[in-house]
């Protein structure tokens, strides 16, 4: 078979997706790309490469006889508001790049959009899958240029590129970043260590979300269905859940009752109020059978064991 290129491997999305591939495919079919975050510990095909570099990333699409690209690598909302040029760079360049790609070499591709596509303008509620895109962030700008690249290359070109808008994500084998949904993973650490987290949001702050495992599943899936049940060749609206922090504090706290929660938003509560709180998904759902299946609960459990986990073995 041709093989599988994962760019951004060890990020968020990336730590669980070249997981669940290597499983479904083999190790040695599935290539995992990073440029600075590399996990000592991979076992597998790794690389290290930047994808700006359209002649490095052209090496390994030869060297590797490549046949689909899960392009996950890119800055997010609060990491792009710090270095806006480089976010474009990283983001709609690097986008570029591998839709070029695909266009030579008959590359299927995947390519993940975000919430952050969405702005003031956008409804708060059940966000239709056709809807206003004026968002407040150079993150969500460059989701929204990269969903209209998309569907350009898909029109001109015929590049088979499909794209999920994913909601605030959930997991725990990445390290936690500073993106605007993250609170939902740090506050996992802050019980675990100290039985006290200080919160960036407010608590009735609502966005959507969804545990990894739903995400990794639905990606696939999406990747797996036939190219005539793909309606939309932007990106698709992608739901699960949608929670407060306090509603997970709530949650945490049939596990953990002591635990202690204070709020002292920041800039990112004025990104989260940009953003919508429930997303209607019925499109995808329609499309390609998408369904979730971790809730709240569910999610909150998983999600507590696995950090416990992760802290007791030292990672």
């Amino acid at each position: 078979m041709k093989r599988i290129l994962v760019t951004g491997a060890f990020g968020l999305v990336g730590s669980d997706l070249v997981a669940e591939l290597q499983k479904k495919h083999g190790s040695d079919n599935v290539i995992a790309l990073g440029r600075q975050t590399i996990d000592s510990n991979f076992q597998g095909i790794l690389e290290q490469g930047d994808v700006r570099d359209y002649a490095a990333m052209e090496a390994l699409v030869k060297k590797y006889d490549v046949g689909t690209i899960y392009h996950l690598a890119g800055l997010l909302s609060v990491g792009g508001e710090k270095q806006p040029d480089l976010a474009w760079d990283v983001n709609v360049n690097g986008l570029k790049n591998i839709l070029d790609l695909a266009k030579a070499y008959q590359i299927k591709v995947f390519w993940p959009s975000s919430i952050a596509a969405f702005g003031p303008t956008t409804p708060k509620q059940n966000v239709p899958q056709h809807t206003s895109l004026e968002p407040s962030t150079i993150y969500g700008v460059s989701k929204v240029t990269g969903e209209l690249l998309c569907q350009y290359y898909f029109r001109r070109y015929g590049v088979d590129v499909r794209s999920l808008r994913y909601p605030g994500l959930n997991g725990y084998k990445a390290a936690p970043g500073d993106g605007t949904t993250e609170y939902a993973i740090h506050i996992f650490y802050g019980l675990i260590e100290n039985n006290t987290y200080e919160c960036f949001l407010k608590e009735d702050a609502r966005l959507p979300m969804m545990y990894m495992d739903d995400a990794i599943k639905g990606t696939i899936a999406l990747m797996e269905a036939p190219s005539e049940k793909i309606s939309v060749r932007t990106s698709y609206n992608f739901a699960a859940i949608s929670f407060t922090p306090a509603e997970l504090v709530a949650e945490i706290k049939k596990i953990a009752p002591n635990f202690q929660v204070s709020y002292k938003p920041d800039a990112r509560q004025q990104i989260a109020e940009s953003w919508p709180q429930t997303i209607d998904d019925s499109q995808a759902r329609k499309d390609w059978a998408w369904q979730e299946e971790f809730d709240l609960s569910k999610m909150t459990q998983a999600l507590y064991e696995g950090v416990k986990t992760k802290l007791a073995q030292g990672k």
